[in-house]
């Protein structure tokens, strides 16, 4: 994995259930020193105060109180910095990521923020990593899904592992946190190998 010191992700969060893995991974990046550059669609903030109970995007608050390590940009804000192929970043997480933003970006739709950040980053070969929540999938889903893999995203549903023998929901939440900064070689100590027993 590469060092992450100076390093920059995206993170982008749509309206499908799961606020817990969104603000776990944004955590987790900021303890690492990640820079995070954030993108909330409209259903993602109505996700936010649904399932976490947050009215506003704080950024100590997202980030355990490293605040400076979040830039949080408006959704309809097409022209923003990460929108464009020059914005140069490490790769983007969509987490949690709905069909409908699978569907559009795979369709090259990008009516808001994050489907333009993530449009940009399959342009530009960037590491685009889809946490993908909806179950079951529906035939259109998995030809998006196909669509998009054959395009270069990685898609990584939010499907935890049980052979760690989870306790909590957070072993739950943090097995997939984990798996996400994998794809994006952010290193972490999460509990998320599987080690031979004997």
């Amino acid at each position: 994995m590469q060092p992450t010191m100076g390093r920059c992700i995206i993170i982008g969060i749509t309206g499908a259930s799961g606020a817990a893995y969104s603000l776990r991974v944004i955590e987790l990046l900021a303890a690492a020193d990640v820079k995070v550059h954030l993108a909330v669609s409209a259903l993602g903030r109505r996700l936010l105060f649904e399932e976490a109970g947050l009215k506003r995007l704080d950024p100590d608050e997202l980030t355990g109180g490293r605040g400076g390590a979040l830039t949080i940009y408006p959704d309809h804000d097409v022209g923003a910095a990460i929108a464009s192929g020059s914005f140069l970043h490490d790769g983007m997480i969509i987490v949690p990521c709905s069909s409908n933003t699978m569907g559009k970006i795979a369709a090259g739709i990008t009516d808001n923020l994050v489907q333009r950040a993530a449009s940009v980053t399959l342009k530009e070969r960037r590491r685009l990593v889809l946490a993908y929540r909806e179950s079951p999938m529906s035939h259109i889903d998995l030809l998006n899904s196909r669509r998009l893999s054959e395009a270069g995203a990685i898609i990584a549903p939010l499907c935890p592992g049980f052979y760690l023998q989870p306790q909590t929901i957070g072993d739950l939440v943090d097995f997939m946190a984990g798996k996400l900064l994998d794809l994006v070689g952010v290193e972490h100590s999460l509990a998320t190998r599987w080690e031979e027993r004997v």
